[in-house]
């Protein structure tokens, strides 16, 4: 878009002028490698490359945020004239390092998104909003209070004692609020800093400050371990190894089965780096951000500083903790995928735990991938970058043990101290007997014989047990009992069935709801085409829950804990439900995926799969990935103490090789078998691939723009690279719009980009509401 369209005229001339290059938050795609952004007039000189402005921007009725981009004089201006050129309307005062902007710039060419997008994913919304911050009088040390009381100032014997405080703790411990200082200098009043301030040794300031609770305040305290662990051999090995390069770029595969101490060996490095006085970043997923996790690194790096990020912060908390991190008062973050963005100054390592979880992957624009973002930005910053994880992605093994492997390996191979790998047996679904009658035929148990005798005895022996249902809600869908009717309730909006739910504060005890638009409805009676009553078929945990209840007695919420979206509204009900479930306050916790990983219970002896098929059979090449690691990380959180674990995978598939491999511990046997048929199939990590979504409300409409693109892409492609399309998504309508696909692959990164970036130059493809770009996409659906 020409930028003369934006401006108003402001008649000045620009000599002697101060200009600035911002890239505003909206979708003004700007390709210019080193010109990016909107040229804008500087109130001020200085202000710095990676400032938060707002700007006034044509059509916008007040100002709207952007990132600078560039700052300098009149040579900003290249062949605008400065008469179109407005002012800024404000400095925020968040501030970005260059090295951030230098990401931004990558991920906006990478990801086929507009740089200012970028720049406003990289800043929380309460530090743009300013959400907690307070103006605060406070106190500080004069520049030549030292030479004062040198100067033989007299001093009374409380007013000493003030002075002599401040000393010994250094600069450090101003600006501070009188009452504070007081307290922390441990006076009885203020009066004696007063009259330090009287006398010109302290002096009077404004400071704004970030007031909030403690990150880690809502949830009850880890237990702490006494003493440094003494390493195994494998994570001596691992940590000499990646110690060993801190100070350069590389990046390093820790491939441990779980309970192995794949954390210690993050620990150690963070040490070192910490040691050489630069700053450490640990990435884990949302769900692995327990306390128990957060303590561990608390508990180490205390003295250092340690900043947590989560969803479960306030507003006013997010911002002080991005603040504390942006003025260097914690050099380690541990935090989930945006704190891949955090403003650590002298970046020595990053580490991304749990590195294969798809929940680093981001579903709205900018759709990056935080393990991929965090290599490049150690790239940038010169940082060593750790992946972890015990059954890492097949992009990251291909890439740790290929002919041209780039990154290199370490693998932890046994459990540390007394814990071994559990047992893991397989119950065939189709040969067990089925329960019910009537014209759709009779239906499965949701617990086998085999997992309910395990269960009470794991029970009866006073010990814990897990149980995975990756499927919420109480039933998947609603029909008719007839076959030859066939009627399923689905939804208005979209081309998915209604999810039964039940509950005591529900209409009538329960309602159908779509999980994708989620658009709710009461439950009908009767079949609206043969008038027979409707039945609910399939399990959710909401049944799991309720045929616990009733075979052993368990009472949900008390000894029983359900864990899904349903029941965990925040961040501080998952903790407190996993700390009682910790202190054995709770017998069986039963849930989804958000109890399969980042979990350390030595008391769980059981760990029961209630249906490993659930993603198995999606049209998506990684179904099979995806179930041989949810399937090996929920088996990895039994037998972790001194009692042994068993584990009962429940399945249809008891042949699949997912299935076998994941129940055989075998990793190196799975990825093996996984990329031979990726590399016949010229599918990714074999290829790297783009997928492209065209909506639009009208079917035809989104076909014939999504034909007319695959077209174009098809004639600037490269003969190495394929396209294929236009394609009717699997979930063919979301929320009332028609979704149809388009899938391009290529041998290298280079001509992917290249192809797309041929695109948009030709302004043919264009993330916005109506197309969605997905460099790497993880989901096919």
């Amino acid at each position: 878009m020409d930028q003369l369209t934006l401006h108003q005229p402001d008649e000045e001339s620009p000599v002697g002028q101060w200009y600035v290059r911002v890239a505003v938050e909206r979708g003004i795609d700007d390709l210019r490698e080193d010109e990016q952004g909107l040229v804008y007039r500087a109130t001020e000189p200085g202000i710095e490359v990676g400032e938060r402005v707002l700007v006034p921007l044509r059509g916008a009725r007040k100002p709207v945020g952007g990132l600078v981009m560039a700052s300098g004089g009149a040579e900003l201006l290249g062949e605008v004239d400065a008469r179109a050129v407005k002012t800024i309307a404000q400095r925020v005062g968040a501030k970005l390092p260059e090295a951030l902007v230098a990401l931004a710039r990558w991920m906006s060419a990478y990801y086929v998104c507009p740089l200012g997008m970028v720049g406003a994913t990289m800043t929380p919304a309460a530090v743009k909003r300013g959400v907690g911050a307070r103006t605060r009088e406070m106190l500080r040390l004069a520049p030549d209070a030292h030479a004062r009381v040198a100067s033989g100032l007299h001093l009374t014997p409380a007013m000493r004692k003030a002075w002599e405080g401040i000393a010994a703790a250094g600069a450090s411990i101003t600006p501070e609020e009188p009452r504070m200082l007081a307290s922390r200098l441990g006076l009885s009043s203020v009066g004696a800093l007063r009259r330090l301030e009287t006398a010109g040794v302290l002096e009077r300031c404004e400071v704004e400050v970030v007031r909030s609770r403690s990150a880690l305040e809502h949830f009850e305290e880890p237990a702490k371990v006494e003493g440094v662990p003494t390493l195994t051999d494998e994570q001596a090995a691992a940590v000499e190894g990646i110690a060993s390069t801190v100070g350069t770029f590389g990046v390093h595969l820790v491939r441990g089965v779980t309970g192995s101490g794949k954390t210690e060996v993050y620990l150690r490095v963070i040490a070192g780096v910490l040691a050489r006085g630069a700053s450490a970043l640990v990435l884990v997923p949302e769900i692995a951000l327990t306390p128990q996790t957060c303590g561990r690194f608390e508990a180490r790096f205390s003295r250092e500083g340690v900043a947590v990020l989560h969803s479960g912060l306030s507003g006013a908390e997010r911002h002080r903790q991005w603040a504390r991190i942006a003025r260097g008062e914690a050099r380690v973050v541990v935090g989930a995928r945006s704190a891949v963005f955090a403003p650590l100054a002298q970046l020595g390592a990053i580490v991304v735990d749990e590195e294969h979880d798809h929940s680093y992957k981001q579903d709205q624009l900018p759709r990056y991938n935080a393990r991929d973002v965090a290599i490049k930005r150690g790239q940038i910053e010169g940082a060593t970058v750790v992946l972890g994880s015990a059954t890492p992605s097949l992009e990251s093994w291909a890439n740790a043990t290929g002919h041209a492997a780039r990154y290199r390996l370490w693998e932890l191979k046994q459990r540390i101290g007394v814990a071994r790998l559990p047992r893991v047996r397989i119950v065939d679904l189709t040969a067990l007997p089925r329960v019910g009658h009537g014209s759709m035929g009779q239906v499965m148990l949701t617990i086998s014989p085999v997992l309910r005798e395990a269960l009470g005895r794991t029970l009866r022996n006073g010990h814990q047990a897990i149980l995975l249902l990756n499927r919420r809600g109480y039933a998947s869908y609603v029909s008719c009992p007839s076959m030859s009717c066939g009627w399923r309730l689905t939804c208005e909006s979209c081309d998915a069935s209604m999810v039964l739910h039940r509950g005591s504060g529900l209409p009538r005890g329960q309602l159908v709801r779509c999980h994708h638009c989620l658009a709710e409805q009461n439950v009908p009676p009767l079949c609206p085409l043969c008038q027979k009553k409707t039945i609910s078929l399939g399990t959710g945990t909401q049944r799991v829950e309720e045929e616990l209840a009733r075979e052993f007695g368990l009472v949900p919420g008390e000894d029983l804990l359900r864990v899904d979206a349903d029941t965990m509204g925040s961040a501080r009900a998952y903790f407190e439900a996993l700390g009682r479930f910790a202190r054995g306050e709770a017998r069986v916790l039963a849930g989804t995926q958000m109890i399969a990983k980042g979990l350390d219970f030595p008391g769980v002896a059981l760990v029961g799969v209630i249906n490993a098929d659930t993603a198995l059979h999606l049209p998506d090449f990684r179904s099979s990935e995806r179930t041989f690691q949810l399937v090996s990380q929920v088996a990895g959180r039994a037998g972790r103490g001194e009692v042994p674990g068993e584990v009962i995978v429940q399945t249809m598939t008891p042949e699949h090789p997912a299935i076998v491999h994941a129940s055989r511990h075998d990793y190196v046997a799975f990825a093996r078998e996984e990329l031979a048929m990726r590399r016949a199939s010229r599918l990714p990590p074999a290829m790297r691939m783009a997928r492209i979504v065209v909506r639009d409300r009208d079917h035809d409409r989104a076909m014939a723009a999504a034909r007319a693109l695959a077209d174009r892409l098809r004639e600037r492609a490269a003969p190495t690279m394929r396209v294929l399309g236009p394609l009717v998504c699997p979930i063919a309508r979301i929320a009332d719009h028609a979704r149809v696909g388009i899938e391009v692959f290529a041998p290298t990164p280079q001509e992917l980009q290249g192809l797309l970036k041929t695109l948009r130059i030709e302004h043919r493809l264009v993330s916005d509401a109506r197309t969605a770009i997905d460099v790497d996409p993880l989901m096919l659906m």
